[in-house]
């Protein structure tokens, strides 16, 4: 396991592997059939033909690296530089149209403007290419600085832009979660670039202390299990505040054997969300019952690699019927955080491989 404090040099990739849960080969057969699903110029949508979004090309374009098809990712992450608008902004949704992909969705989103920060922090951490670290960093910084334009008084960040260019002031718990990683993601690009950004810095503070102490400050979308662990994934509770939440909604969305719920109140386990249950429990230094959300999951792995997005375990019907680079993705990012199999597999498991945001506030549960 990688521990220093620099990134590991551009080698061919050791494989994460979890004995008896998801071996190396099998690794390498999902991250083959991710690259398979990317268009020749660099698009990296769900699947071949299917809709793109920034946030999950990102993330998929991760599982790429930690798979060593780091010029494969690279080209997901120029697809997307090259269509950030002057704002700073991307659509939040493209699908193919005359042989080439269009904006579908328009509408500007603060979680996909971020993410790019993690993407490029994550790269770095796995291959130290500081050649692509120089050329996306323009459209980072363009992405956090709209980020910060997006926040609201009292630390949180709007989730869309309204057609005046002001920022909604409804705040979405999970993507607040996401930006506040994407912004110490940022600081953190900010300082190797020697460039330091100090909106950034204090952007992440305010939201932190947003995350930990203000839940009524957030749209009530609990009945999503995402807004249960996220706040936890992307660090921004550690500690006993990150078990206090984990405790919190364990018995309402883990199902044993088949995974979590996406949402409470529906009989559907999600092969992403639980992946990304896996995470958090890994940052929250729970690396058993990490292990356990994975090794759950597997009913939804195909024999080419891929992953089905989830099952409606009710009736025992995979729903919807559609196989997703973000879900095989999810299980490529958590099999590398337990296994420790690359220089990024800290990124999600140790919060502090990031800039600290300081603040110990204790986590307050929605009221009612």
């Amino acid at each position: 396991m990688w521990t220093g404090s620099g990134p590991l040099p551009a080698e061919p990739a050791l494989l994460p592997e979890l004995p008896g849960i998801v071996s190396g080969g099998q690794v390498r057969r999902t991250v083959d059939w991710i690259a398979d699903q990317q268009d020749a110029d660099g698009a990296l949508p769900w699947f071949r033909g299917g809709q793109l979004d920034p946030w999950d090309s990102i993330e998929a374009a991760m599982a790429l690296d930690v798979g060593g098809r780091h010029d494969s990712a690279a080209a997901a992450y120029r697809w997307l530089a090259a269509r950030q608008r002057p704002d700073g902004s991307w659509a939040s949704e493209y699908r193919l149209a005359s042989g080439t992909y269009a904006e579908t969705s328009p509408g500007v989103e603060s979680n996909h403007a971020g993410y790019l920060a993690v993407g490029l922090w994550h790269r770095w951490l796995v291959t130290g290419d500081d050649a692509l670290v120089a050329e996306l960093w323009p459209a980072v910084r363009r992405g956090l600085d709209l980020v910060t334009r997006m926040q609201l008084p009292g630390g949180t960040i709007g989730w869309a832009l309204q057609p005046d260019g002001t920022p909604d002031d409804t705040a979405l718990l999970t993507g607040n979660a996401s930006l506040f990683q994407a912004l110490r993601c940022g600081v953190a690009l900010a300082d190797l670039r020697g460039e330091p950004q100090p909106d950034w810095e204090l952007a992440a503070v305010d939201l932190g202390a947003a995350l930990r102490t203000r839940p009524e400050a957030f749209a009530d979308r609990s009945r999503y299990s995402m807004d249960w662990y996220y706040p936890v994934l992307a660090g921004a509770l550690t500690g006993a505040a990150a078990e206090d939440r984990l405790a919190w909604g364990w018995e309402t969305f883990v199902v044993p054997g088949l995974g979590i719920r996406c949402v409470s109140d529906r009989p559907w386990a999600t092969g992403a969300e639980t992946c990304e249950l896996a995470l958090a429990l890994s940052a929250a230094g729970r690396p058993d019952d990490a292990l356990e959300q994975v090794a759950a999951m597997q009913h939804l792995r195909d024999d080419d690699g891929s992953y089905w997005t989830g099952l409606v375990f009710a009736d025992g019907k995979r729903w919807p019927i559609e196989r997703t680079t973000w879900t095989a993705a999810a299980v490529v990012l958590a099999a590398d955080a337990l296994s420790g199999a690359t220089g990024a597999c800290g990124l999600f498991a140790d919060p502090a491989a990031l800039p600290p945001v300081g603040a110990d506030e204790e986590f307050q549960p929605r009221p009612g």
